[in-house]
């Protein structure tokens, strides 16, 4: 398939199931045929009620789950890639700087400060090679020096008091792990970024944060898909809606 010059990610016919195993292997559908298009610097917001697969088909798109029919087209890292078919070694490879996905919950290494949670991302982008020669080291703490400078920069962006940064973020508050989350989501510019209630639990001048962020992100030519219940932040950042429905033999 040929893509235009503009198109990120292609998604085309994509089924999900899941099987109830408890429940004697009763099959819940939750995506059927489901296609859409998103191309550099869209915000594709998906609506719809609660149960219509929209974190479902986040989770596909970022390869958390696999989908049972359907394509997912990307033009990642090294070219055009069907996310759907992808080797888990290739969807790394992807995460580590092409895809970023701010979710609603924030999952860290108990004891790693805030700082380095935000920063690893940045760092995992620009992987240093360390051989053990003095140059390799001394790349090494340039970069991670710089990735915890472009942290520090959306810490403060978003209003994350300095005290809290040497911290752990499970000893946060849920709307400062969020942001914690958000800011690693942002910290290394993505060619997809997908966002799961990114404002959820932030105040309205976080808020404002975000919806810049997003834009910015948009204005650099980021694919972005996301979920939005807040209506006010979607209206502000998605140029188009993309409604889930109810598959039909449901």
């Amino acid at each position: 398939m040929s893509f235009a010059d503009d198109v990120v990610l292609d998604v085309r016919g994509l089924h999900k199931r899941f099987t109830l195993h408890l429940r004697g292997g009763v099959e819940l559908p939750v995506l059927h045929e489901v296609s859409l298009q998103v191309r550099r610097g869209d915000c594709v917001a998906l609506v719809g009620p609660s149960g219509q697969g929209k974190s479902t088909l986040m989770k596909c798109l970022y390869g958390s789950y696999g989908a049972d029919a359907g394509q997912i087209d990307f033009q990642g890292e090294g070219g055009l890639l069907d996310l759907a078919q992808a080797t888990p070694h290739q969807l790394l490879a992807q995460r580590r700087r092409a895809i970023a996905y701010v979710s609603q919950f924030l999952r860290t290494v108990p004891r790693v400060p805030a700082l380095d949670v935000v920063a690893e991302r940045a760092l995992q982008a620009h992987p240093m090679p360390v051989g053990g020669e003095p140059d390799d080291e001394l790349q090494h703490a340039e970069a991670l020096e710089a990735a915890r400078d472009a942290a520090r920069v959306l810490l403060r962006r978003l209003n994350l008091p300095s005290a809290l940064w040497s911290l752990p973020p499970a000893t946060f508050s849920g709307g400062e792990q969020q942001r914690i989350n958000i800011a690693r989501g942002f910290v290394e510019p993505a060619r997809l970024l997908l966002l799961d209630e990114p404002t959820a639990s932030l105040d309205a001048a976080n808020r404002r944060v975000v919806v810049q962020l997003i834009e910015e992100a948009k204005a650099r030519g980021t694919a972005v898909v996301g979920i939005f219940h807040d209506e006010e932040v979607r209206d502000a950042v998605a140029t188009r809606c993309v409604e889930l429905g109810m598959p039909s033999d449901r």
